[in-house]
């Protein structure tokens, strides 16, 4: 689930697995796999982000709590995911700064 505003500035909460499409128009608006339409104050790359860290959450909560979750954990860092619950180091490379 994450947390968006809608365009009247009530929040509220999405289950991510619904959405079928977000498009800017210029509002943000999301269609859901059952076809009903939402417009929502956040831009499509911050509905994105949130549905990605949602995702990324879940599945690092998930190989925690498996009783032997070193395979997972080697699998999933190849992903860049980091099941540690550590902060991750910057991925850009030593000496190079993102723009």
């Amino acid at each position: 689930m994450i947390e968006l505003t809608r365009l009247n500035g009530a929040p509220m909460v999405l289950n991510s697995d619904l959405i079928k499409t977000a498009e800017a128009s210029p509002d943000t608006m999301l269609t859901l796999i059952n076809g009903e339409k939402l417009i929502v104050r956040e831009d499509t790359a911050e509905v994105v982000e949130r549905v990605l860290a949602y995702r990324a959450r879940l599945l690092a909560s998930v190989a925690r709590r498996l009783p032997s979750y070193g395979e997972l954990q080697r699998a999933v860092s190849l992903t860049s995911l980091d099941v540690s619950g550590q902060p991750r180091p910057s991925s850009a490379p030593p000496g190079n700064k993102p723009r």
